[in-house]
C-alpha cells in the first residue's frame, strides 16, 4: 500500500476536506483550476488511497457515483432523489443492528451502510 505523503495526496485530502461529498470528478475539477497539470488519474488513485487508509470516507451508494466524506466515523446518509446531494444524516449509529442480522441470516457482518432517500429542501423549492 502507498503511505508515501505527496503534495498531490495533501491537496487532495485538503480538497475533500473543504468539500460536502464530492464525487471524484468534483474533487478533480476543484482542483484542476489551480493546478492544471495534476491528472485524472492522480486524483482518482489518491482518492482511493486515501478512503483506504482511512483518512478519508468513501461512500458508495445505492445509486450514483461514489462520494468522498471527510467524516471517517461511521455515521448515515440522506440522498436528494433529484439532485443527487448526500447529507450526514442527524441519527446516531443503531448499536447491536449488525449483530440481529448476523443472528438472522448466519454470516458475519462488518459494517452497514443506511441511506435515507427523499427529496432536498433545494429541490422541493424548486418545485413548487
Amino acid at each position: 500500500m502507498n503511505r508515501r505523503n505527496t503534495i498531490q495526496k495533501q491537496l487532495i485530502s485538503k480538497t475533500v476536506m473543504n468539500m460536502d461529498h464530492p464525487d471524484a470528478d468534483q474533487v478533480y475539477a476543484a482542483i484542476v483550476k489551480e493546478h492544471p497539470h495534476i491528472s485524472k488519474a492522480t486524483v482518482y488513485r489518491n482518492l482511493n488511497i486515501l478512503a483506504e487508509q482511512k483518512e478519508i470516507g468513501k461512500i458508495e451508494p445505492g445509486e450514483g457515483a461514489t462520494k468522498f466524506d471527510f467524516r471517517t466515523d461511521p455515521h448515515y446518509h440522506l440522498r436528494c432523489r433529484e439532485c443527487g446531494r448526500l447529507f450526514d444524516a442527524d441519527l446516531p449509529l443503531l448499536e447491536g443492528l449488525n449483530s440481529r442480522v448476523q443472528n438472522t441470516h448466519g454470516f458475519t457482518i462488518e459494517k452497514h451502510n443506511i441511506e435515507f432517500v427523499g427529496i432536498c429542501s433545494d429541490c422541493k423549492n424548486k418545485i413548487k
